[in-house]
């Protein structure tokens, strides 16, 4: 039983993880898509990553602005 809680919190934590990225992709394709055609089309992702890491510093920093 307990391998069962463990699979389900796994499975949940990768989840969000997983929806976290996907929005911040997306959030990043609306707001600043030249970065993200340069990238491609230059094939190198560091200012993707770069740009990806901002989006999510930005996010929660502005989450934690509340607490």
């Amino acid at each position: 039983m307990k391998w069962q809680g463990l699979g389900v919190s796994l499975f949940g934590a990768v989840a969000v993880v997983s929806a976290v990225l996907a929005i911040a992709i997306i959030w990043l394709l609306l707001t600043n898509p030249a970065t993200v055609a340069h990238a491609v089309s230059d094939g190198e992702i560091t200012p993707l990553v770069r740009g990806l890491a901002q989006v999510l510093f930005d996010a929660l920093r502005g989450l934690l602005k509340y607490l």
